[in-house]
């Protein structure tokens, strides 16, 4: 049996004599949520962001992990199993975010440790995720964390 995602990135951050806690985000961390989200230039009404955080919680197939140092929420991990028909079934980070005074301290690493113990416990193949070109800083992350670049492609969006 694969090891818990919160087991395995407490044990790395033990090791690495931080005491980083991983859980899943509760209801009572959506004032932390919505800060990290801030972080990442999105605006969300605490309103909207408890009717999102109730939606993707409805689903088993989807978590949500929080990075904590001494009881604060200090980052966020949104992970999901991602079907299609083009390609095998696989995880797909949705939202991954680190307090910018926190980065560069293995918080990152610590929630991407949980977001991979998620997708091996359901023999999933690969994670796979998206990000601007302008985050840099980001990129370069992923790029440590094992990630390959695989296109360049754009989203787009059409109100209904």
């Amino acid at each position: 049996m694969a090891p818990t995602p919160v087991a395995t990135a407490w044990r790395w951050a033990s090791e690495r004599s931080m005491s980083i806690k991983i859980s899943l985000l509760s209801e009572a961390d959506l004032d932390d949520a919505q800060r990290l989200m801030r972080d990442l230039g999105y605006e969300i009404e605490i309103a909207e962001l408890a009717k999102r955080f109730h939606a993707v919680r409805a689903y088993d197939d989807h978590a949500i992990f929080t990075a904590r140092i001494d009881g604060e929420v200090l980052g966020i991990v949104h992970i999901y199993q991602r079907a299609a028909l083009e390609k095998p079934v696989e995880a797909y980070v949705q939202s991954f975010v680190v307090s910018a005074a926190k980065q560069r301290t293995g918080i990152g690493h610590a929630l991407m440790q949980a977001a991979e113990d998620w997708a091996q416990a359901r023999c999933l193949p690969s994670i796979s995720l998206h990000t601007s070109q302008h985050r840099e800083g980001a990129l370069a992350f992923y790029t440590r964390e094992g990630f390959e670049e695989v296109s360049h492609g754009r989203m787009l969006r059409k109100s209904l």
